[in-house]
């Protein structure tokens, strides 16, 4: 350590934030300009009082103003005054409806392609599939029904909802139809399917723009071609007699992706 960085370490430790040597310091940094300028001069307390005494002699001189009482015309009474003086009619106020943003959906979907076909499939924990997941085994005994290949790939990652973006991004059922429709578009457009399988309500509704009431039926969806809409994997174990009305439906849709392969 240097002999000015030293110093500065004594002055630190003594809490001295200003001080001014008495001779010239060898390796020392000049001295600021405004701590050698002489302090200002005292103004003297009598240029201040004489000031406040002539402000103070203005107030007393102050005339008051006495308030003006109007007086009637003659052969007017005063309520007569007041009927001929015209009253102004308050504008009416325009309300506006109050503008209330719809809260973020959450959900998670996962894109898979399993032959022909490419499945939005809703994550019922939000993590990916694992092996021994129920509703995993469930997934592949529905592409074993319908004569797919019961191990899927998988088509980039998961797609969760709300994003984790900074900034003032709008994420409302609006913004995730728009985002989830333009993701999965991009994948097809990529690899084209003969029919793309919406599983479970979030999918059937930020991809497809159904609801609950288009479950087991195929849907034309503007930029995603065919698609066919199922209840979600957890739904079907919940309630096992659901299974029965898409067994019925899978049968007429089957040939969507089924033609192709056998010609």
């Amino acid at each position: 350590m240097n002999t000015e960085l030293r110093r500065r370490a004594y002055l630190d430790a003594m809490q001295v934030a200003t001080w001014l040597p008495r001779t010239e310091l060898p390796f020392a940094a000049p001295s600021r300009a405004e701590l050698l300028a002489p302090p200002p001069a005292e103004v003297p307390q009598e240029a201040i009082r004489e000031p406040l005494a002539v402000v103070a002699e203005t107030v007393r001189q102050a005339p008051v103003e006495r308030p003006k009482i109007e007086v009637p015309r003659p052969g007017v009474q005063p309520h007569q005054a007041a009927a001929e003086a015209p009253v102004a009619e308050p504008e009416p106020i325009e309300e506006k409806p109050a503008r209330v943003s719809a809260p973020p959906p959450r959900f998670s979907l996962q894109l898979l392609r399993a032959g022909d076909c490419a499945l939005l499939v809703e994550l019922p924990t939000g993590e990916p599939f694992q092996s021994r997941d129920p509703a995993y085994i469930l997934l592949k005994d529905l592409l074993r029904a319908a004569g797919l290949p019961d191990s899927p790939q998988l088509l980039g990652e998961p797609v969760r909802w709300p994003l984790l973006v900074r900034g003032q991004m709008d994420q409302g059922p609006e913004a995730a139809l728009e985002f989830v429709q333009s993701f999965v578009a991009a994948r097809l457009e990529e690899q084209p399917s003969a029919c793309l399988w919406l599983v479970g309500l979030p999918a059937i509704r930020f991809a497809g723009e159904g609801d609950e009431h288009s479950y087991n039926r195929e849907l034309q969806v503007e930029g995603l071609g065919a698609c066919w809409a199922l209840p979600g994997l957890e739904l079907l174990m919940d309630e096992p007699t659901r299974k029965r009305e898409l067994w019925q439906a899978m049968r007429r849709t089957r040939q969507r992706w089924l033609a192709p392969a056998q010609s």
